[in-house]
């Protein structure tokens, strides 16, 4: 009679149950593993073997049996290694070595040939899983309790080996079991210092659109001349964003435990700062591989994702942008599978306007023809220009002496205040989305105003008349289309928000249409 054991697959970043079933039979000795498995699951028979002989248990090798390992379903490719604990468990429960009830129980773990249990990726998923489906206990390398013990409600049993997972399964070493270590997971609501944001001398209107930005989780584009601070300004973004909420944290580290990023450590609430190179390939950046995996966009969820130098990025990089900015998924498809992954970032980016930078500049002189600024930033299309929220000049500036008096309390007091701003908008924005969080689950939900979609803009975006005359005269006077007249009202609300005001005035319409019309774009790409 064969038995049967449970484990998980990673299919982009969601987990899926597998059933590791486990029959032999007399003969010839064999040991074989069936139900589309690639190499890796191949090759862990022999690291099986190993294993279980170097812990004291009868291997198969030492019995003429022939074994027959499926895994099912058989229809869905098998990858990786974390099929090799419960595979080993299966053999060890078929032959009667050890006795326990599968039935609640999941295994995941990567073994060595010394029986030891090895850090094994997407433990988190697998952990949400076991959650989701009413399994008592989860059974994990050592190295990965942390992670799994987010998830509460849950056994979890974090092994160092195989003489570990045999000594909890027949009650001998019931302290595998302890789950004091929830208390790990980091504060929240821990803050950091003074944020690089204030230490940035002038650039006021600048500083000003990355508060709207960090407010409302908006898109914004930084246009100037080399040495400006349009990185210095970008990186500050997320530092000036608030800490994550713990369903937010969940769905990032849900995606970092996938693609084997989370170590030995407690939950972050830390928002995610990406800012990949500009010879980053497409599939690098949207996500892909013969097996799907997470790419950039998707490590920047629910944080920052900054393209320096935009124009120098290949074309079809910048292209690709285009649905996950819209949607905030981006769906990736190969022959072998195709899986929809999460990608609501803040899209953060800086170029110059020429290639030598100093066109337009007043005190520099810009070496480069007509032709070459104009092929330059053609390079940004305007379909993406038009999904980014925020366009602004960031000149280069003349820092004034009262500025460089300013002492770290009055920096510090003033970081404070800003923060407690920004913090209180979001408190707005997740108390006006409230009514989808009972429907929330991992990767979906609105959490802050550059999400809400052209269904429900209406119901949270609401103006007072004048101010919806003066955004229907801006629109038709400079000829935007209906996105951006979205993406306008949308800003306003985060405006609105910072001023705790529950209707969106005329002035908070006209610092949005300031923020999202740069007219040097405009009249360059012209």
């Amino acid at each position: 009679m064969s038995i049967r054991i449970f484990s998980s697959a990673i299919s982009g970043i969601d987990a899926q149950v597998i059933e590791v079933e486990v029959d032999s039979n007399p003969g010839l000795h064999a040991f074989n593993i069936v139900g589309l498995p690639d190499k890796a699951v191949e090759e862990s028979k022999d690291r099986i073997a190993s294993a279980i002989k170097n812990s004291g248990l009868k291997p198969p090798n030492s019995k003429h049996k022939k074994i027959v390992i499926n895994l099912a379903p058989a229809d869905l490719k098998k990858e990786g290694p974390s099929y090799d604990l419960p595979i080993a468990v299966g053999y060890l429960l078929e032959t009667k070595q050890i006795k326990f009830d599968s039935s609640k129980k999941l295994f995941v773990g990567e073994l060595s040939l010394d029986g030891s249990l090895k850090h094994t990726n997407g433990i988190l998923a697998t952990a949400i899983l076991a959650k989701n489906l009413g399994f008592s206990d989860i059974i994990v390398p050592h190295s990965n309790k942390k992670e799994a013990l987010v998830i509460r409600g849950l056994n979890v049993v974090g092994a160092k080996n195989i003489s570990e997972v045999v000594g909890y399964l027949d009650g001998t070493m019931p302290m595998l079991a302890d789950n004091s270590q929830n208390a790990s997971v980091a504060n929240e609501n821990t803050e950091t210092g003074i944020t690089s944001l204030f230490m940035i001398k002038g650039q006021e209107s600048a500083k000003r659109a990355l508060i709207v930005a960090a407010a409302g989780a908006h898109n914004i584009l930084m246009s100037g001349s080399p040495g400006s601070g349009k990185t210095l300004l970008a990186k500050a973004l997320a530092e000036l964003m608030p800490k994550m909420s713990f369903d937010e944290a969940i769905e990032v580290a849900k995606i970092y435990s996938s693609v084997g990023l989370i170590k030995d450590s407690a939950l972050s609430f830390e928002r995610p700062f990406r800012n990949p190179h500009h010879t980053t390939s497409a599939p690098a950046m949207v996500g892909g591989g013969a097996w799907p995996r997470p790419g950039e966009i998707s490590l920047a969820h629910r944080g920052v994702l900054f393209l320096d130098e935009l124009p120098e990025f290949p074309r079809n990089v910048l292209e690709s942008l285009r649905q996950p900015l819209e949607e905030g998924t981006i769906s990736v498809s190969r022959t072998a599978s195709s899986v929809v992954l999460p990608a609501k970032f803040t899209f953060v980016a800086a170029m110059n306007p020429c290639p030598c930078g100093n066109y337009g500049d007043e005190r520099n002189v810009c070496l480069c023809s007509p032709i070459n600024v104009l092929r330059y930033r053609k390079k940004v299309s305007g379909p993406l220009l038009d999904r980014v929220d925020i366009q602004i000049n960031v000149p280069r500036e003349t820092i004034q002496n009262e500025e460089f008096g300013k002492s770290g309390l009055e920096i510090q007091r003033k970081t404070k205040e800003i923060k407690e701003q920004i913090a209180n908008a979001r408190k707005m924005q997740f108390t006006r989305f409230a009514d989808s969080a009972s429907s929330r689950q991992v990767g979906s939900g609105i959490y802050n105003n550059s999400e809400i979609n052209y269904k429900n803009i209406d119901k949270h975006c609401v103006l007072e008349p004048n101010a919806e005359d003066f955004l229907r005269q801006a629109i038709n006077a400079k000829g935007l289309s209906l996105r951006a007249y979205h993406k306008i009202k949308k800003l306003a609300r985060t405006i609105a928000d910072l001023e705790q005001s529950e209707f969106i005035k005329e002035s908070h319409i006209a610092e949005a249409v300031k923020l999202r019309v740069n007219e040097k774009i405009l009249s360059e790409l012209g």
